[in-house]
């Protein structure tokens, strides 16, 4: 092999991902893994400021919301669990998937073991040190009989064993080759082991928590050995749960609050004329859908589905929903932004005539079809049901927009109602996304929907280590979603958050808003 198509040399040079790299690691079987120290650049630890506080103002939060790992369900829980602790692996701002508990890890042949090689001298806030028994005690909640998120994530781990303090070997039933991408999400943090009260907080986190009010508030202090160079600059953060829009802007523009999630489209253009606030905006897989139970009648009728799905005017929905901030989507949640983007499939497009013959087909054109919709799925949420109404009425299909209060939504309606309203922040992989919102046995399928062709290959295309063959199975997969899927995606939309002047940042990730849900550690307040 020649040093110019050497994968090694040439992820050092920057001139291959780390997710090539990963791909072609797992079926050589050797190690894969960089100190974190070495993509934090020297602009970036030239510039960083210590000390400040750091009042966000975030939408989401509940007073039933806890800070188990198994189920935190939004950007409050998420932000605040980035603030107290790690993971094994972290996704950087290119989409890779890059160390962080864990130092570096090795696949064997086949993708299904793989080893982790975990820091040493890591401590957690209560002074104890991290090993394997830590590790392997916070993945095992997620496993068997669970209330986890991330179960289906889990499901296919046969054994977590430690080999020494710092070494865990982890074997799957069949091959996996983007595994560690799944050991970054936000639920699969690390406490110490033997932990029962989650709400101590106790991680390995660059803040320690002082107080936690769900639904309201947390409260949070720089952990002073913390162990990673570069990162968690504040003195102090302070999360406020701000459900209202319009009061998470006042609280910006009048200074009460330094940065803030999910701002209104239709108010953006004004928040970039006032120079004491900027727009922090990145392109990423957030997309917004129209989930269907497909369960229940009538959206167990697959014509159903199709013809509500050509009843749409999804231009007109971005151009006056997201004013520009996103782009038209094809009902799958793959993107411009995913290695294995099917570009072959027809877009879908504003036709009456064939939601009319689909709706007539299912015997269902009289039919009244009740949508509930509240801005707390996103931000436009109900004007976007209202145009959506409106649209199509022109197809002779009768929708009724349900108004949900904000208050409980995620909770009361959302997987409960029929018909609603919902998001995703997208995922780094395909696998990743399809395995938690469309797999037959995900906890976050919110539209019940079992397809036998698309579970099987989504269980092929995850153990396979050839690029060209994974490209033609997640073609088929976004294929078959688009035929028959039970939910409406009709536009991604760009991650549009804004902050104080005064707060700085370098290389915004895109696998979720505020900086890929950890601005507490990557973002600093100028001196």
């Amino acid at each position: 092999m020649t040093e110019v198509n050497d994968p090694q040399n040439r992820l050092f040079k920057g001139e291959i991902s780390r997710r090539e790299f990963l791909a072609r690691a797992s079926a050589l079987g050797i190690v894969a893994g960089i100190s974190p120290t070495l993509l934090v650049s020297p602009a970036y630890a030239a510039t960083a400021k210590k000390g400040g506080r750091l009042k966000l103002g975030l939408s989401g939060g509940n007073t039933s919301d806890s800070l188990d790992p198994r189920t935190l369900p939004d950007d409050v829980t998420s932000v605040l669990n980035w603030q107290l602790r790690n993971c094994l692996t972290e996704i950087d701002h290119q989409g890779n998937c890059i160390p962080e508990l864990a130092e570096s890890w090795e696949a064997m042949p086949g993708a299904a073991k793989w080893i982790f090689n975990l820091r040493k001298g890591v401590e957690f806030h209560n002074g104890k040190s991290l090993d394997a028994e830590d590790v392997i005690q916070s993945l095992n909640m997620h496993r068997g009989e669970t209330k986890s998120i991330a179960k289906a994530y889990m499901r296919p781990v046969k054994d977590i064993k430690a080999d020494g303090k710092h070494r865990v070997i982890i074997t799957l039933e069949a091959g996996n080759a983007d595994f560690p991408y799944f050991l970054a999400d936000v639920h699969l943090s690390i406490q110490p082991a033997g932990t029962t009260d989650f709400n101590d907080g106790i991680g390995t986190g660059g803040y320690k928590l002082v107080r936690f009010e769900p639904g309201v508030e947390s409260f949070a202090k720089r952990n002073l050995n913390y162990w990673k160079e570069g990162r968690a600059h504040f003195d102090e953060i302070e999360i406020l749960c701000i459900a209202d829009v319009n009061a998470r802007t006042n609280a910006l523009k009048t200074g009460q609050i330094d940065a803030m999630n999910n701002c209104d489209y239709k108010t953006v253009h004004l928040l970039e004329k006032d120079p004491k606030v900027q727009i922090v905006r990145i392109t990423g897989a957030k997309h917004y859908t129209f989930p269907m139970h497909t369960q229940r009648a009538p959206f167990d009728n697959n014509d159903v589905r199709l013809g509500l799905k050509y009843a749409m005017n999804r231009e007109e929905v971005l151009n006056k929903v997201l004013r520009g901030y996103g782009s038209i989507a094809n009902d799958t949640p793959i993107g411009p932004t995913y290695q294995y983007l099917n570009k072959e499939l027809p877009q879908r497009t504003y036709d009456p005539d064939k939601a009319r013959y689909h709706m007539k087909k299912a015997n269902a054109l009289d039919h009244t079809f009740k949508l509930s919709a509240s801005d707390a799925a996103f931000s436009g949420a109900v004007d976007a049901a209202i145009l959506y109404q409106e649209h199509a009425s022109k197809c002779g299909i009768k929708i009724e927009v349900v108004r949900e209060p904000a208050d409980g939504f995620w909770k009361n309606v959302w997987m409960k109602k029929d018909w609603a309203m919902s998001y995703w922040s997208g995922k780094p992989t395909e696998d990743w996304m399809f395995s938690q919102a469309y797999a037959v046995e995900s906890k976050w399928n919110e539209t019940f929907w079992t397809n036998e062709s698309f579970n099987k290959l989504l269980k092929e295309a995850r153990s396979e280590l050839d690029i060209a063959k994974r490209r033609e199975m997640y073609g088929e997969m976004q294929r078959i979603l688009w035929a028959e899927g039970g939910t409406i995606i009709p536009m991604f939309a760009d991650f549009v958050d804004a902050a104080s002047s005064k707060v700085k940042y370098k290389d915004l990730a895109g696998n979720f808003g505020l900086d890929g849900r950890r601005c507490s550690e990557r973002w600093w307040i100028a001196g």
